[in-house]
């Protein structure tokens, strides 16, 4: 894949001590993911992340104490089965590495409905494998900071894997206990102490002397968040704040709100959720109280003896189940009325107030300095052996597919979402033995089309346009384009990424999603509006 001219990367390190095996990965704004081996094994592949030392402390809001840090308390946390390990580091004069476990199941909120969630028995698996993985990072002195779904990641089993640890901080060392003074996080799943105390007169992400927080409590609140979404499939509130309408209703009525999301959440989960969300610190739910709720000892059949999961293939076809967009459906704002004003001339200002006051680990910078090498999935059919012999595809709206196109598509499952009824091909569901073969790492957030690159790039700009994107498809290079989106989703938080556009065969392009930043679930609200408006050229099952 060419790289566009506006690219400006340094050279990778050239004594790296394992072999490079893929293009990027996953993204962020200054750092970016690839797959990497020994030099003479083909295992195990890791993941590799290259951290632009010169993006990071001049464009971005990283300093190399911060990134000191950040190594150190990974490090640190050694090894548990729901957190990323890390496996070792080293830099040169422009880039940090750090090497760690690969996650080869990608996001966990990349497979699960906006505006829907998951069923009661897989947001109850996940919580309590995030909860170990926090209890664990606690039991060690370590807050984590920045729980939220950008930062959970799945292993090719389909097991949860706490990630990044920018924003980790020491709260508990050699007996003693210390309070954090970092505003940071990201709006929606942070907790309210933290933006609602005394700023430092200096820097505004900084509290006064006379403040301060509890990391391990505020990462509770997170956790909360985090199962609300896994249920609802949308966030509670913007942020907890009295500039939140939402939360104020939520502060009123004591937790029993009459907004109608809440009323998706079981009972028992109610119950679980008040405690976590307790407006106090020191009323708030600790982790054992967690533990021992009713709702979370709960037995749970996806949930092995060792807290690993029981059943890959029954959870991926579950999850895979319930991922569907209804092209026929009118483009209407999510269940809650967010801030309307995600359209307009200011769509590209992504700093709000709220962002300048509290610290991210992932700052924006300018798209044009992103590295654009992006790895493009396997197509199963094709690459991995999986039987094409009984395709879930027998005939497509928009196009006449020749039969070799039609094998390769048999099992891909970023397809079925547009069928009226999700279902896993039966070849897949045969050859399948893990996770990943069900729901594989690469984003859902993608589709074909059988109309030609230069009739399908302006139906794009166009749709991004009608949704107050500023756009504007780059040159193809090599048989492929591209649009750089940078926007605000539905909650006023940064989000950003590519569209790539990229010619699958003679007869048809693959478009897909790659985000940079942002909260998964949101680019897959965001994308799911601009295929609305781009029916016309999406190829859908028959």
């Amino acid at each position: 894949m060419v790289q566009p001219p506006s690219s400006q990367v340094a050279p990778l390190p050239s004594n790296l001590p394992f072999r490079i095996v893929s293009r990027t990965i996953g993204q962020g704004a200054y750092a970016f993911i690839r797959k990497a081996c020994p030099f003479n094994a083909n295992r195990p592949v890791i993941a590799i992340k290259f951290i632009n030392k010169r993006h990071a402390f001049e464009t971005g809001k990283l300093n190399r104490k911060q990134l000191a840090m950040e190594l150190a308390l990974h490090n640190h946390l050694g090894k548990h089965q729901n957190i990323i390990h890390y496996l070792s580091s080293g830099e040169d004069v422009a880039w940090t590495w750090i090497a760690m476990e690969l996650a080869d199941g990608g996001d966990l909120f990349d497979k699960i409905e906006a505006d829907a969630g998951v069923s009661e028995d897989v947001a109850h698996f996940y919580f309590t494998q995030l909860i170990s993985a926090v209890s664990y990072m606690h039991s060690k002195g370590v807050a984590h900071r920045d729980i939220k779904p950008e930062n959970i990641l799945l292993s090719g089993d389909g097991d949860l894997k706490l990630a990044d640890f920018g924003l980790a901080a020491l709260f508990h060392k050699d007996g003693q206990v210390r309070k954090c003074n970092t505003v940071c996080g990201s709006p929606p799943y942070i907790a309210p102490e933290i933006l609602s105390s005394k700023r430092s007169a200096k820097r505004s992400d900084i509290l006064d002397e006379s403040a301060g927080y509890m990391g391990n409590i505020s990462d509770v609140w997170s956790c909360g968040i985090v199962l609300f979404v896994l249920l609802v499939g949308n966030t509670p509130w913007d942020e907890p704040t009295r500039q939140s309408y939402e939360f104020c209703e939520f502060l009123k009525t004591e937790g029993h709100t009459t907004d109608e999301l809440w009323e998706k959440i079981p009972p028992a989960a109610m119950s679980l959720l008040r405690g976590m969300l307790k407006i106090s610190p020191e009323s708030r739910f600790s982790l054992d109280g967690i533990r021992t709720h009713p709702w979370f000892t709960q037995p749970n059949n996806y949930l092995s003896s060792s807290g690993t999961l029981a059943n890959q293939i029954g959870l991926a076809t579950q999850m895979f189940e319930s991922l569907r967009i209804d092209l026929t459906a009118e483009l209407t704002p999510s269940q809650r009325q967010r801030q309307a004003a995600t359209a307009g001339d200011d769509s590209m200002d992504i700093d709000t107030d709220t962002n300048n006051r509290i610290s991210a680990t992932q700052p924006e910078t300018p798209s044009a300095e992103i590295t654009f090498d992006w790895e493009r999935p396997a197509r199963l059919a094709a690459h991995e052996g999986f039987s094409a012999s009984q395709p879930t595809f027998t005939c497509f709206s928009h196009a006449n597919i020749p039969p070799s196109t039609m094998d390769r598509l048999a099992d891909d499952p970023a397809l079925s979402q547009f069928s009226a009824t999700p279902q896993v091909p039966i070849s897949l569901t045969q050859a399948a033995r893990q996770f990943r073969d069900i729901l594989p790492a690469p984003t859902l957030a993608r589709f074909l089309s059988p109309l030609p690159l230069s009739l399908l790039l302006p139906l794009i700009v166009e749709a991004l346009h009608r949704l107050g994107v500023p756009a504007r498809a780059d040159e193809k290079y090599d048989g492929e384009a591209f649009v750089h989106v940078k926007t605000k989703d539905e909650r006023g938080q940064g989000l950003s990424g590519t569209v790539v556009c990229e010619q699958f065969d003679e007869s048809m392009v693959e478009v897909r999603f790659l985000k940079a930043k942002g909260d998964p679930l949101e680019w897959r609200r965001f994308f799911k509006k601009v295929v609305r408006l781009c029916k016309d050229g999406v190829l859908v099952p028959g």
